[in-house]
């Protein structure tokens, strides 16, 4: 090799490894950069640890947004040095190319040595972040309380939920890492809409890309595995001086079962392919109207039911985007439950949260919670002086000698009011209908309502034995019916039960 060629090899090595390469206004803010990050990532890191109750912002910002900052000023610090480099040999006249190596030379060694050992820790400083921010993105603080205006009705009634307990993902998302992917892509979206404020209000269900039940529900919940019936008692108050209670006993025919163990598959259960499979179609987004329902039995036979108001052509039906049915058609709202305000209340009174012994507090709360208010906070300070101002006029006796059970009334009212009702994101009960039963909605009466024939003219039945059986009712702890099995008895006498559905008059509002 000539000595040029070597002093040239010298020049690019000497230039590759010199220290000083560092010292450019690229390089020192990109080290700037990555060092304030990295710092703020210790810090965050050791808060979200110590911390007893972080803020779900102390996860993004320690495993998302500091490690963002911090690889983009490595990446700047290395893109200054290959600038400097450039620079340099253009000053000796040189031409760049490869660096070359040469492990004899010491400073070499310790440069290349301090390389690798950077690597190995940045990859493994990277892999238990990348972990951190995939577990982040996975906590429920992350779903319920990130996107707070958004997701605000949904955390909120999620916390009172039955499934309070369980981890958003293990519905939304699942097990497997193909689902988690699309679960991302679909978030990708969301933020989009999100940072420009153009999300809709309030956010529509059901949920279209929501994963199968089966891959979800089902792997806590077994239709199976359930058999038999069971006891339920349901209180209401009437709208009286003395909020009346109403107790319905009855036997709710929940069903399920194994054929292959010998269980008849029967009851409410049954819907979930076991004996059967049932496919419909919805006229609406809501899935509340469905015009056309399909059975096909254990042994293949097909029935095929068309409600008679539908007006639908065979053509039409076969067209219709079709879905098979399975847990949550009914059990809609697992999860994400809207409780109409009477429910709340009656609930609230049965559980001692609010005196029953005020007189009216039932209607008078009903009337607080669903008349209209603009804002969350204006609705919280018109209920307490509705209901104050109510006992003060009407009954200034008890407004002073139960004080304290009209101010332990208005903040249940209010926590009602919390959980039931968001103006900004203009959600109520109303909003998102709960199929399960069918006081307030239509429920079982979308498929179960008379109407549905096949064309051999059998019908969907609508008697309410089908599902359950009454086995008592009280009316201020007189029964009205008991044993031996009675038909339902309202307490408003409105003629034949089965020409009317109980969401036509409950409300949720101010029913009887």
């Amino acid at each position: 090799m000539s000595d040029d060629r070597q002093g040239e090899d010298s020049a690019v090595s000497h230039h590759w490894y010199d220290k000083t390469i560092l010292r450019n206004p690229i390089s020192l803010i990109g080290l700037a950069l990555a060092v304030v990050a990295f710092v703020n990532i210790i810090f965050l890191f050791l808060i979200d640890v110590l911390a007893s109750n972080p803020s779900p912002y102390i996860g993004i910002l320690a495993y998302m947004v500091g490690p963002a900052f911090l690889i983009l000023g490595l990446l700047l610090t290395l893109f200054g040095t290959i600038v400097e480099r450039r620079r340099r040999l253009h000053a000796v006249g040189l031409m760049p190319h490869l660096p070359h190596i040469d492990l004899n030379q010491p400073a070499q060694r310790s440069t290349i040595a301090f390389l690798l050992s950077f690597v190995v820790m940045f990859a493994l400083i990277s892999a238990v972040g990348s972990y951190k921010a995939y577990e982040f993105t996975d906590s429920v603080d992350f779903c319920g309380e990130l996107c707070h205006s958004v997701m605000h009705p949904e955390f909120a009634a999620y916390q009172a939920s039955p499934h309070a307990r369980v981890a958003c993902v293990d519905c939304h998302v699942g097990s497997g890492a193909s689902w988690y992917v699309k679960s991302k892509l679909s978030g990708i979206r969301q933020v989009y809409y999100t940072a420009r404020g153009t999300f809709p209000r309030p956010i529509p269900t059901p949920v279209h890309n929501l994963r199968p039940a089966s891959q979800t529900c089902e792997q806590c919940h077994w239709p199976k595995k359930f058999w038999g019936a069971q006891l339920k008692s349901f209180t209401h108050f009437g709208n009286d001086e003395q909020n009346t209670p109403r107790v319905i006993r009855m036997l709710i025919k929940t069903g399920g079962g194994d054929p292959n163990l010998g269980q008849s598959g029967e009851g409410i259960h049954s819907h979930m392919n076991i004996n059967a499979r049932v496919t419909y179609f919805a006229s609406d987004e809501q899935r509340q109207v469905i015009p056309w329902v399909r059975i096909e039995d254990k042994n293949g036979k097909v029935t095929e039911y068309l409600a008679k108001d539908s007006g639908l052509t065979q053509a039409q039906v076969d067209k219709a985007d079709k879905r098979r049915m399975d847990c949550i058609d009914c059990h809609n709202r697992p999860t994400h439950i809207y409780v109409p305000p009477d429910l709340s209340v009656d609930r609230a009174l049965a559980g001692h949260a609010i005196d029953a012994s005020l007189p009216f507090i039932r209607q008078q709360s009903v009337e607080a919670l669903t008349a209209d208010y603009e804002t969350g906070e204006q609705a919280q300070k018109a209920i307490a002086e509705k209901l104050l101002k109510f006992y003060q006029d009407k009954y200034p006796q008890i407004a002073s000698s139960k004080a304290d059970s009209i101010k332990a009334a208005i903040s249940e009212v209010q926590r009602i009011y919390g959980t039931t009702f968001f103006p900004t994101m203009k959600v109520n009960w109303k909003t998102h209908p709960n199929n399960i039963g069918h006081l307030y909605y239509p429920g079982c009466f979308r498929c179960h309502d008379g109407n549905h024939v096949s064309k051999d003219g059998k019908v969907i039945s609508k008697d309410c034995n089908s599902c359950h059986t009454v086995l008592e009712q009280q009316e201020s702890g007189t029964q009205v019916a008991s044993m031996p099995v009675q038909p339902f008895k309202h307490p408003v006498d409105i003629g034949d039960l089965n020409a009317v559905n109980c969401s036509d008059c409950h409300t949720g509002g101010t029913s009887p």
